[in-house]
C-alpha cells in the first residue's frame, strides 16, 4: 500500500509561534513515520518556508531547526498539481502531498490565510474550511454566530483601537456603566491567551485595551464570570464526537499564556470535578458551537460552568487548538480512549474524507 504524503506546516509569522514549535515537535514524536512520507516546512517569523530534512524534531522549539545542514527553501503551490516546491540551487525539487496538517496558531495559519492557501491548491488539510477558521479566530464574529445559534454566553463589548485614540476617557466609562469589576480585555484575534488581562480597576482597563490593541484593532472586553474553566475536545466532519470533559486549575489569576505555556502552576483534572448531567450539557453545547460555526476536523471549544453548576457559558472554540506534551486536546482524547498517534491518523484520514 503506498504511503500517503502528509506535510506538516508549523513555525508562521504569529504571535503564537513559539507554541506552534512546541506542538509541531509533539505532532512529528507521535505520527507513525511507518505510515506516512512526511515532510515537515517550517515558517519562520519572517515569513520564509523552510523544509526542514532533520530527524531530531527537539530542535523545534529552541529554533534550531532553521539552520540544519540539508534544508531547502520551500513552498507550497497554489497552482493544482504542483504539490510542495522545494528549491536546491537553480533546481526546483516538486512533491506530491496529499493532505497537509497545519499546526499553525493564530494569525497567519488559523484565521483562514493557510486554509485559503491551501483550498486554491486543491490539497486535503486538516481542520475548518477558510470561513469557518476565519470567523472562530475573530471573537467578535464568534460572539455573533453563538448569539444567533443561542448558545449562552458572557456579556461583552467590542473596543477598536481608532477609539483609544480619540475618546479614551469614554470608552472607560462606558465599559465602567455596564459592568462591574473584574473585566477580561483580549484581543478580538489572538489565541493562547495572548494579550489578555485581568482588569481590576480603572487604570488596569486602559492599560489593558492598550496592551489588546497591539496585537488586533478590534479588543473584546467582557464581564467576569465566576466558575470553573472546562475544555472539550471535538473531532469529526457530518457526524462531530465530544471527548470527556477537562477542567483547568490554573493556580493564577485567570489561564493565561504563562500558565498554559511556562509556569507549572496550572492543574488539569480529567475528567472534570462536574455532575455527569453537566458533563453532559457541555459535550452537547460543544458540538452545538463546533456545527454553528460550520467547523470539521477538530476544535477545542472551552466553556466557564458556574461555582453553583447551574449554567454553562461559551468562552471560545479553538480550531487548531495546542498539540504540546501537555495541552489538553490530545489528552482528552486520550481519557476517551484515541491515543495520540491514533488521533493523528483520524484527523488526516477526515481531511481525506471530505475532499473525496
Amino acid at each position: 500500500m503506498k504511503k500517503l504524503s502528509v506535510c506538516i506546516l508549523f513555525g508562521g509569522v504569529s504571535p503564537e509561534h513559539e507554541v506552534s514549535l512546541r506542538s509541531a515537535e509533539s505532532v512529528l514524536n507521535n505520527i507513525d513515520h511507518s505510515k506516512y512520507n512526511v515532510f515537515p516546512v517550517g515558517i519562520t517569523k519572517d515569513g520564509d518556508w523552510i523544509h526542514y530534512t532533520g530527524k531530531d524534531y527537539s530542535l523545534l522549539p529552541t529554533g534550531e531547526w532553521k539552520d540544519y545542514p540539508g534544508n531547502r527553501r520551500a513552498a507550497i503551490s497554489p497552482v493544482r498539481g504542483q504539490g510542495l516546491l522545494s528549491f536546491e540551487g537553480d533546481c526546483v525539487v516538486r512533491e506530491r502531498i496529499d493532505v497537509v496538517f497545519p499546526v499553525l496558531h493564530g494569525e497567519n495559519g488559523e484565521d483562514g490565510t493557510i486554509q485559503g492557501l491551501l483550498q486554491l491548491a486543491g490539497i486535503p488539510y486538516v481542520g475548518p474550511h477558510v470561513s469557518a477558521s476565519a470567523v472562530a479566530m475573530d471573537k467578535t464574529l464568534t460572539k455573533l454566530v453563538a448569539d444567533q445559534a443561542k448558545i449562552p454566553q458572557a456579556a461583552w463589548e467590542l473596543v477598536r483601537r481608532s477609539e483609544l485614540d480619540s475618546r479614551a476617557d469614554a470608552v472607560l466609562d462606558q465599559l465602567e456603566a455596564r459592568f462591574d469589576y473584574p473585566m477580561f480585555v483580549k484581543p478580538a484575534g489572538t489565541g493562547s491567551s495572548v494579550g489578555v488581562t485581568k482588569a481590576g480597576d480603572r487604570e488596569t482597563l486602559l492599560q489593558g485595551l492598550i496592551s489588546a490593541a497591539v496585537y488586533d484593532e478590534k479588543v473584546l472586553v467582557e464581564e467576569f464570570i465566576k466558575g470553573k474553566e472546562i475544555e472539550v475536545a471535538v473531532m469529526g466532519n457530518r457526524s462531530p464526537m465530544a471527548s470527556v470533559c477537562g477542567e483547568i486549575d490554573s493556580g493564577a489569576e485567570f489561564y493565561d499564556y504563562d500558565a498554559k505555556y511556562i509556569t507549572d502552576t496550572s492543574v488539569a483534572y480529567i475528567p472534570a470535578r462536574i455532575s455527569e448531567a453537566t458533563s453532559e450539557q457541555v459535550r452537547d453545547m460543544a458540538v452545538r458551537v463546533y456545527q454553528a460555526i460550520g467547523c470539521r476536523g477538530l476544535s477545542r471549544v472551552d466553556f466557564f460552568v458556574t461555582d453553583e453548576g447551574s449554567h454553562v457559558i461559551l468562552n471560545e472554540i479553538n480550531t487548531i487548538p495546542g498539540f504540546t506534551s501537555i495541552s489538553m486536546y490530545p489528552k482528552l482524547f486520550a481519557a476517551s480512549g484515541i491515543p495520540y498517534s491514533q488521533l493523528i491518523d483520524e484527523l488526516l484520514r477526515l481531511a481525506m474524507e471530505e475532499d473525496q
